[in-house]
């Protein structure tokens, strides 16, 4: 099973309203690894498990350990 499927099944449970809003969900979680790998110089390992965590935690209404939110852009 690849990395889209798995983690369109991951979307769906944590509760995306359909099938399809869960892939979408996972192949934007996808490109947003590939970026902070490129931004952060780490693995793209470790910035999937970054975002699976703060997707997780947000998605039971708590702040991830160590999140820092992004400075305001203007």
């Amino acid at each position: 099973m690849d990395e889209l499927v798995r983690l369109t099944q991951l979307c769906r449970r944590l509760g995306a309203a359909t099938d399809e809003q869960a892939a979408v969900m996972a192949q934007q979680l996808m490109k947003r690894a590939d970026q902070l790998a490129a931004e952060r110089a780490i693995p793209r390992e470790a910035a999937m498990q970054h975002l699976l965590s703060v997707l997780v935690h947000g998605r039971q209404g708590e702040v991830p350990p160590g999140f820092t939110p992004p400075a305001p852009r203007g």
